[in-house]
């Protein structure tokens, strides 16, 4: 082959992937033994981009993207002014005698990797501890082994995460044995195809859909297999909502508020629109599915269970519930597990209050989604996992995703009233989820209280 066509096969092999890889190392002009402080500008100013795009890639907000940048900047003696979005970075180093180096730093597409922030925020702070005496070498060798935590877990262990977490949801939705078990094998096998498209760098919405098809038909099939060997009411199937609802975009929709009310308004609005964007494509694919099936949203059959033992069931639901969505979320056993006692203390409190003391959902949720902040918090500043990973699998379980379906469904039949009333109610519970973190963030943290620290 000559010369010519291996540049001409190179070229066509680029030309499939609208995002290139970057060449970090091409940055870097100097010995692998310079210490940090003492590199270029340009070196300097390409380390705060990577550690930045590396965090965004793990789907945490843009104030803590930034306040890394600023941290890793500050440390190594130079000036960082960061606008953050959903995918991308557009930052400006500037450093001594009026010099100043800008770069534009994309994703292909969000994701969300606890394991994998967990140790990029510990970089951050043992290299302000160190301040700044790695060299290049040292920093290199370590972003690249944090680099390589693409994904903690197989797609199988995803899908039975899922289930775990969907199987949780449907009994604190009102579901019994059977919708629980239906919930498991529909959620299990539609993140599973999901997770298996996205390896394959499938689009959002072909993955979405196609996860939300799979899960309600195999719930379906459960059902019809559970109800041929015990011959139980049809209105278990009622339960098909809960097989859906592991595509609720937890994160996206707690860090667009946190960014929102730190005055980030790009990245806020534009993971709210991401947000909104998965839940319609989700409800529409449900829809979709819902008709071809004859099934449509309806009251599932009363547990009639005592106060007692349904408060110590919905503890064990919500338990399994954030454990599940904490490991889909790529957190280690440990921090899942940690996430899952915290979520299940405030998701019970929160259930608690509406049921027994009738508070209205919304103040409910922003008292449940405020305890859990503070226990985050607590829980922080004893172990260091970070903030964001206990908080927002707790408030997953939180999110009104029966309401939003419903909603959606009503509006695909024109019954608009109907399908308003719901989406109200949706809305005033998803704004107060934020409220609460937000709350809570305010009591505790000091640099999130200050406009500028």
């Amino acid at each position: 082959m000559t010369e010519s066509d291996s540049a001409t096969k190179a070229r066509r092999k680029l030309s499939h992937h609208h995002h290139m890889k970057i060449r970090w190392e091409e940055f870097f002009k100097s010995d692998d033994d310079t210490l940090a402080k003492d590199a270029t500008l340009v070196e300097k100013g390409s380390l705060v981009g990577r550690v930045g795009i590396m965090l965004l890639s793990c789907g945490t907000g843009a104030w803590r993207v930034r306040d890394s940048m600023d941290t890793i900047a500050r440390t190594l003696g130079i000036t960082c002014s960061a606008d953050i979005g959903l995918v991308s970075i557009e930052y400006t180093c500037f450093g001594v005698r009026n010099q100043s180096y800008s770069q534009t730093l994309s994703i292909p597409s969000t994701g969300v990797n606890m394991t994998k922030l967990n140790e990029l925020e510990k970089f951050v702070r043992q290299f302000k501890k160190g301040r700044g005496h790695w060299t290049l070498g040292q920093i290199k060798s370590r972003l690249d082994e944090i680099d390589n935590f693409k994904t903690t877990y197989p797609t199988w262990i995803s899908g039975l995460a899922s289930g775990l977490a969907c199987a949780g949801f449907i009994f604190l939705l009102g579901g019994g044995i059977p919708e629980v078990i239906c919930a498991f094998f529909g959620a299990g096998f539609g993140n599973y195809v999901r997770s298996e498209m996205g390896r394959h760098k499938l689009t959002l919405v072909a993955k979405i859909a196609a996860g939300v098809a799979v899960a309600c038909a195999t719930y379906f099939v459960a059902f019809t297999i559970l109800r041929l060997l015990f011959q139980i009411n049809y209105d278990h199937a009622y339960g098909y909502i809960g097989s859906m609802l592991f595509v609720i975009p937890g994160f996206p929709f707690i860090t667009s508020g946190l960014d929102m009310s730190k005055l980030d308004m790009r990245s806020g609005l534009e993971r709210l629109t991401y947000a909104v964007l998965i839940i319609v494509i989700a409800t529409m694919a449900g829809w979709a599915v819902a008709m071809i099936l004859g099934l449509h949203p309806g009251s599932m059959p009363k547990l009639g269970l005592s106060s007692l033992v349904l408060t110590l069931l919905r503890f064990i639901a919500s338990f399994c519930g954030v454990f599940g969505f904490s490991i889909m979320f790529n957190s280690k056993p440990s921090m899942a597990t940690t996430a899952a006692i915290s979520g299940a203390i405030a998701n019970t409190l929160r259930l608690s209050l509406v049921d027994f003391d009738h508070v209205p959902a919304a103040l409910a949720a922003f008292i449940g989604a405020t305890v859990a902040g503070l226990l985050a918090s607590i829980i922080r500043n004893k172990v260091g996992f970070p903030r964001i990973a206990l908080t927002v699998p707790s408030i997953v379980i939180m999110v009104p995703g029966l309401y939003m379906y419903r909603a959606m469904f009503n509006f695909g039949m024109t019954n608009i009233n109907i399908g308003a009333y719901w989406i109200t109610e949706a809305l005033m519970i998803v704004a107060a989820l934020p409220l609460g973190l937000l709350t809570a963030r305010i009591l505790t943290d000091k640099k999130w209280r200050h406009v500028d620290w």
